[in-house]
């Protein structure tokens, strides 16, 4: 019997896993070193925590081994010292650590200290409260986010293509998009599906095959049949109107449906930060709130704080400015990746820093505020640039005009300057 799809097609390299691009990069830093060290790794399930700790055992040239904390406790931790004693360092993958009792982690501190073992925990809980502060610090914790869903439709095109997953199985592309969607950013998941889809469709991957392989639990499905991502949108673009009826129904639609409800929270603090921005900063610390208290009560009681911040969405002053300022300001970093930081504004921690300006010159602007308006901060080539833009709407408005009064000043210190 063959192992499962996620199984098949996991990637072997940390240059073929995708996502986590950053962690990736320092990582990749790591190999080229050949100086490993060891971690704890902090995401949601399906992020990528066994696929980058067996890439990295195999970059490093080290053994690797598994343990889960629910099974494993001091006797298997004491053989392993004993072989890795013998044989040399053991990349050792300690799955949901944070269920290691104090005694256990005690025990494993020396052999991670004396190099035996190159630690690389994995947990679903914030190390903070879970793992002893002398294995923390002896272990950088990285933390991993939920994979997007172009990560995800990536991985599905890649193992439709894989030699050992599903080559020659025929997908629609909004197949592909609804499982995507309600992996809900776990790539095991969603490979799951993909594979139980594969059979159910004899052999091609439908939208109606795709449906009945995620099920209620992944899927929300009204009686009519309505997908998934129909509803989130209509979610979505409810409370981006305003029409605080709509909002709550289609909420009620996918919590009813079997929808995830952080899934949903989720969405809901993006909703925040792209339609409703500096309009209602308030609105950001309200969703954040509800996905609390969601985890904090559970169903059916914290539901009602999910219907709370919609209903606050809905209802709230609506601006995309600060989305539009960011993508902006993308734009311009991706198009100007060196610009140099003005030396007035670099930090000098060196004598030879200073030698060289860094830092030299710079307004304190407690001290000087004028001098402060008077001084650069963009690099040369963006200076004048400018990337946010404030509406008209709710506290957008205020903040338009005080914008307005600091580019003046900004614009009169510079010409004093020149």
């Amino acid at each position: 019997m063959q192992p499962p799809l996620p199984e098949r097609v996991r990637p072997k390299r940390l240059s073929e896993i995708v996502g986590q691009e950053a962690l990736l990069r320092r990582l990749s830093r790591m190999v080229e070193r050949k100086s490993p060290a060891s971690m704890i790794l902090w995401g949601p399930p399906g992020s990528g925590k066994t696929t980058i700790a067996r890439a990295l055992a195999r970059e490093l040239g080290l053994p690797f081994v598994a343990l889960s904390a629910v099974e494993a406790g001091v006797k298997e931790i004491k053989a392993l010292a004993e072989r890795a004693e013998k044989e040399g360092p053991i990349l050792l993958f300690f799955d949901e650590i944070h269920r290691l009792n104090k005694a256990q982690q005690d025990y494993l501190l020396p052999h991670v200290e004396s190099g035996r073992f190159v630690l690389v925990g994995a947990t679903t809980e914030n190390p903070s409260f879970s793992i002893i502060p002398a294995l923390r610090s002896r272990a950088r914790v990285y933390v991993l986010e939920p994979l997007g869903k172009e990560d995800i439709l990536a991985l599905l095109s890649r193992a439709l293509t894989h030699p050992e997953g599903l080559p020659g199985v025929d997908a629609e592309e909004e197949a592909l998009e609804l499982i995507a969607e309600a992996a809900s950013g776990d790539a095991r998941r969603a490979l799951s599906a993909l594979e139980l889809a594969a059979e159910l469709g004899g052999g091609r991957v439908s939208l109606e095959a795709a449906k009945e392989a995620l099920g209620r639990e992944n899927l929300v499905m009204d009686r009519g049949g309505d997908a998934f991502y129909d509803l989130i949108s209509a979610l979505h673009k409810s409370v981006r109107g305003s029409h605080a009826d709509a909002a709550l129904y289609y909420l009620a639609r996918m919590l009813e449906g079997g929808a995830d409800p952080l899934y949903v929270a989720r969405r809901l603090v993006r909703m925040a930060v792209e339609d409703i921005g500096l309009a209602d900063p308030g609105a950001l610390r309200v969703a954040l709130a509800a996905k609390e208290a969601y985890e904090f009560l559970g169903s059916p009681e914290g539901e009602l704080a999910l219907a709370e911040a919609t209903l606050y969405l809905a209802l709230a002053p609506k601006s995309n400015r600060v989305y539009r300022a960011y993508e902006e300001a993308r734009r311009a970093a991706r198009a100007h990746p060196a610009a140099p930081v003005p030396l007035h504004l670099r930090n000098a921690p060196t004598g030879l820093m200073k030698a060289l300006g860094y830092g030299e010159g710079y307004a304190y602007y407690h001290d000087d505020p004028e001098g402060s308006f008077a001084q650069r901060y963009l690099p040369e080539e963006l200076e004048g640039a400018r990337f946010y833009e404030p509406g008209e709407e709710g506290f957008e408005k205020r903040f338009k005009a005080r914008l307005e009064e600091l580019r003046r000043r900004f614009e009169a210190g510079r010409r004093m300057k020149r």
